[in-house]
């Protein structure tokens, strides 16, 4: 059958069973959204105020649903504005597919009007990128990069298409999706390499990230942490992978990781590395990073072996393959006295506030209290970032979305509406600092235009509060552009965009705030106006270990 460029981008969308697409027109995607206007009944377009929303809003949608994720932009600064959010769906790993379109194949070159390679600036933040200016080759890209999005360890591609390719017409075949690579293989002999090494272990702990939530291993996880009585611990991309109520849930690990959870690393025998890749917030001196151990590091992504830190065994291979593998020869174990030993660290640092009214801590557990377990939590990047991944109750995998490895201030109300959108039946929660929500808090009218009741809490200390707080520990107190003092009236801004806003200073009001909040059928704001010297701890800094731990 006869298809136009556009008509394919759509058939080849529909090919892959997607129904939602985030994006923002302009003139050289005029011809995709011409299409999409008679698809409109099987694909769904959600326009935000900006194309880093519609980015983080893919992003988001991906994240909670497991979905890839898929966002429209024009040529020039249309696409230049999806970098952030590509670039922060791949440092985390997360399945997005961005078309993009250009201009006409003969105007590519001469600096014409919003021209601009856009597979050349994405090329270092994508697993793969494509320009399309033959209308032969456009199926075809845009099926591989769906494929290439998913297989391995997961991530972000772009496909570039010229506006005449929009416009030509060629002959389309339907296709199902194409087949994923195998993943890694790995041998029986190293697998009993593996079991033999945690079969006689004295002191384990696992400690495991984002990985295991992208294979959908919990379930395995789980399996091993029971059998061979190991106390775990995670990286904050698996926040809700175990339960915040399991006894062996050491939480947090890294610079404003939990204690036990840190000593346990320092003092182990043996850690097992599931999904994760040692990351300067985790490692934070990698030469003595868990310096009584012997390290096994079992991951998707060969390049992740001893990048950051010397281990002593590895398996490339998907974390829950390699499990499943495993655990057939991990015999029933009893680590009491070590497990005894590492939770008995377990102790909530608690920063003395003499007259502070409204505490992050209180409020967090406020918001949990009046939430059930299926309640998505989504943040921006900063000291509320840090406080809601230690103290909000998490229960379930893909219900904690936060930028781990870019560290993305405005990431959050983006990836909240991407969120609420790929679940309608939950609730979706957004923490935000006052600094981190001044960057995208434009996407308001998005919120407010699609009717999401996203209840974004505001934690506003008028500072950038984490820079602020490194300048108080490390800088001698030299606040050098961290004290804001803007006048923001976040209230009147909400109703301004058509959306509920409250102000609260005590716990009391908040609560009253947010039970109000779950009743209202939209967007609310909730301003929490806290203490600017408030602090995250525990705190390892730069460079650091345990016995550096800042708790007081």
């Amino acid at each position: 059958m006869k298809r136009t460029g556009s008509q394919i981008v759509m058939e080849v969308l529909l090919e892959h069973n997607v129904d939602t697409v985030f994006g923002y027109p302009g003139g050289a995607a005029l011809n995709v959204y011409d299409a999409l206007y008679d698809y409109s009944d099987k694909i769904h377009h959600y326009i935000t105020a900006h194309e880093q929303g519609a980015a983080h809003a893919a992003d988001g949608y991906a994240r909670s649903t497991g979905k890839t994720g898929v966002v429209f932009s024009t040529s020039g600064p249309g696409a230049t504005n999806l970098v952030t959010g590509i670039a922060t769906a791949y440092m985390d790993s997360i399945p997005m597919v961005a078309i993009t379109c250009n201009v006409s194949d003969n105007m590519i070159g001469r600096d014409s009007f919003q021209e601009i390679s856009i597979t050349g600036v994405t090329l270092p933040i994508t697993k793969h990128n494509y320009f399309v200016n033959k209308i032969e080759n456009l199926a075809d890209a845009l099926r591989n990069a769906f494929r290439i999005a998913n297989e391995g360890r997961k991530g972000p591609v772009l496909v570039d298409i010229t506006k005449d390719v929009t416009a030509a017409t060629t002959d389309y075949t339907p296709h199902k999706p194409l087949p994923l690579e195998p993943h890694p293989k790995f041998t029986e002999a190293q697998i009993d390499q593996i079991a033999k090494i945690i079969n006689e272990c004295k002191r384990p702990v696992i400690y495991f990230g984002g990985g295991i939530e992208a294979s959908n291993a919990r379930e395995e996880l789980y399996e091993l942490i029971q059998k061979a009585d190991i106390p775990a611990t995670y990286t904050m991309m698996a926040a809700g992978v175990i339960d915040c109520d399991d006894p062996k849930n050491l939480g947090l690990i890294g610079m404003h990781g939990t204690i036990a959870a840190n000593k346990a690393i320092d003092q182990a025998d043996l850690v097992i590395a599931l999904g994760t890749r040692f990351s300067d917030r985790v490692a934070l001196n990698p030469k003595r990073f868990a310096p009584k151990a012997a390290i096994i590091q079992i991951d998707i992504d060969a390049s992740e072996i001893n990048k950051n830190v010397l281990i002593n065994y590895s398996i490339v291979g998907d974390t829950k393959d390699v499990l499943q593998a495993l655990l057939p020869k991990i015999e029933e174990r009893k680590h009491t006295d070590w497990v005894e030993q590492v939770t008995a660290y377990q102790k909530t640092v608690r920063v003395p506030m003499e007259g502070a009214k409204l505490r992050p801590k209180e409020l967090i557990e406020a918001t949990c209290d009046l939430t059930d377990k299926d309640t998505i939590y989504v943040t921006d990047v900063g000291q509320h970032q840090m406080w809601a991944a230690q103290y909000v109750r998490h229960h379930k995998t893909h219900h904690f979305l936060t930028s781990g490895g870019l560290g993305t201030m405005g990431f959050g109300y983006g990836a909240a509406i991407g969120a609420q959108i790929g679940n309608p039946d939950k609730r979706v929660i957004h923490f935000t600092g006052d600094g981190s929500f001044h960057m995208n808090m434009n996407e308001g009218c998005t919120a407010v235009s699609y009717n999401l009741p996203i209840i974004t809490i505001i934690m506003d200390n008028k500072v950038l509060g984490m820079v602020y707080q490194w300048q108080t520990v490390f800088y001698n107190k030299h606040y050098s552009q961290t004290v804001l003092n803007r006048k923001t009236d976040f209230v009147k801004v909400a109703e301004g965009f058509g959306a509920t806003g409250f102000a609260c200073n005590t716990l009391d009001e908040f609560k009253e705030a947010f039970q109000k909040a779950l009743k209202i059928n939209g967007p609310v704001w909730i301003e929490c106006n806290i203490d600017k010297e408030e602090r995250v701890l525990p705190m390892i800094p730069n460079g650091g270990t345990i016995d550096d731990m800042i708790t007081d």
